[in-house]
């Protein structure tokens, strides 16, 4: 099973170093290529604190108020403390355990028993009888241990220790997505908010168009048809407008379900969304991705603990061996406990090793393998994902960019379109269709460019999450 482990890591290094195309030097601290686009730096922008990462304070305050309010987010800080009452529950079963015991009772001994006839032969003291009924009140403390000699109770501790530990790397996990989440839906708000000032200015512009129009439809210099068309344009981009406004409405409430709170409005600047800007990419070594990313530590945690459950199945097969003792005093009369003669006291042990019937211990070692080798495969999921998700987003990065740049020349010579086009339409140089046409053009236009910076901005936040950044 060790030599399988080991196989699957050394595997799983290779399809990293294949994965980038070059091999990972520690000592040279080599950039893969699939980093390429990114500042080739030693560093790691995973290590700045996100509230450095995030320059908008509308921004910082949301996250700030998620951190303190997220239900989800307080969900699995209780869990972490369960784990670590775990933790501590796990180390007592190793220790001795001690306690103090006091009982109590009377007893009638029938007459005409052995018991009995033997009692009524007896004198407690010179002259006095047994008394009827007679009590027996004891009091004492126990001791029990059991002899931890194959390490089954501290494997199993410590494969507690490491399921706490990857509860706090989940937790940080959380908080990585949370921030990216948080942030990603608050430039989403601002893309629509721009979308919808400019869907605004398009339907004054395409207001005018129609009052043009209907002017030169009076004087039958177009007809009806055209009317029509142009008021159509202008419903259809009304309509639209009301689906943004949805949208807005949609998003303000989820950015508040991640935030904590009922729906209300987020404060925010819709002007920031062209003018935001974040600091250079720093990948530092592909070594340091395993260093930052809290799943991949939190996977790691795992399969450590459960190569220790693997250890505590197998030493079921064991014997175990208990000790117990106990001292204390026990009379029928509380008046004469402290005297020597009440004195109690015992010291036992036992041996005990399964040898028939071992079917449900063997259950429960192949148990404990299988979730071995699934911890062995999650863990290089995990690896392979997070691999992937740095290559996607530095390429998502690049191509929007130059995304970014073509469409913005598309947007200026549409936009001087727009008024060639009218100028064209009031000299009867070009017909009412043309310039419908390019009013179309020049709104899809500019909506798609304010897209086009949404996933700018998303790539630059899932850069800085697929790093490992976001929870400190």
């Amino acid at each position: 099973m060790h030599k399988y482990i080991a196989a699957t890591l050394l595997l799983v290094s290779i399809a990293g170093c294949k994965l980038f195309k070059e091999p990972i030097r520690a000592e040279n601290k080599t950039v893969p290529s699939a980093y390429n686009g990114a500042t080739q730096d030693t560093t790691n922008s995973a290590n700045i604190k996100w509230r450095h990462y995030f320059s908008d304070p509308d921004l910082i305050a949301l996250i700030d108020t998620a951190l303190k309010n997220n239900q989800e987010l307080n969900i699995t800080m209780q869990e972490i403390q369960v784990a670590q009452a775990e933790v501590r529950a796990r180390k007592g079963e190793y220790l001795p355990f001690g306690g103090l015991k006091l009982g109590g009772g009377v007893e009638k001994t029938p007459r005409y028993t052995p018991q009995g006839a033997v009692e009524d032969q007896l004198e407690v003291q010179p002259g006095r009888r047994f008394p009827e009924p007679i009590g027996d009140i004891a009091v004492s403390a126990a001791f029990s241990w059991e002899l931890d000699i194959w390490k089954k109770l501290r494997n199993a501790k410590k494969a507690a220790v490491s399921r706490y530990l990857a509860s706090i790397e989940g937790k940080n996990f959380m908080v990585t997505n949370l921030v990216a989440e948080i942030a990603e839906s608050y430039y989403e708000l601002l893309t629509l908010d721009n979308q919808l000032v400019i869907i605004n200015q398009n339907i004054d512009i395409q207001k005018n168009a129609l009052g043009i129009i209907r002017q030169q439809k009076d004087n039958a210099r177009v007809s009806q048809l055209a009317v029509n068309r142009f008021d159509a344009q202008l419903l259809n981009t009304q309509n639209l407008q009301y689906e943004i406004q949805q949208k807005i409405v949609e998003t303000e409430n989820h950015i508040n379900y991640l935030v904590g709170r009922f729906p209300q409005p987020v404060r925010r600047n819709p002007l920031t969304l062209n003018t935001v800007r974040f600091d250079s990419i720093f990948v530092g070594t592909p070594a340091q991705l395993f260093e930052n990313r809290p799943d991949i530590r939190k996977a790691e945690q795992e399969l450590a603990a459960a190569k220790l459950d693997v250890k505590v199945a197998k030493a079921s097969f064991y014997p175990t061996i208990h000790l117990s003792a106990e001292i204390g005093f026990q009379a029928f009369n509380p008046a004469v406990w402290f005297r020597p003669e009440s004195l109690l006291g015992s010291i036992f042990g036992d041996i005990a090793a399964p040898l028939i019937n071992r079917n449900a211990i063997k259950a429960a070692y192949f148990t404990s393998r299988a979730n071995q080798v699934k911890a062995v495969y999650g863990y290089e999921q995990t690896i392979l994902k997070a691999y992937v998700e740095v290559a996607n987003q530095f390429s998502a990065i690049d191509k929007y960019s130059k995304s970014y740049d073509t469409k913005s020349t598309e947007v200026d010579i549409l936009t001087q379109s727009i008024t060639v086009s009218d100028k064209l339409f009031r000299s009867a140089r070009a017909d009412y269709m043309e310039v419908l046409l390019t009013q179309r053009e020049a709104l899809e236009s500019r909506m798609q460019l304010i897209e086009i910076r949404n996933k700018q901005l998303k790539a630059d936040i899932n850069i800085y999450k697929a790093l490992g950044g976001g929870w400190k």
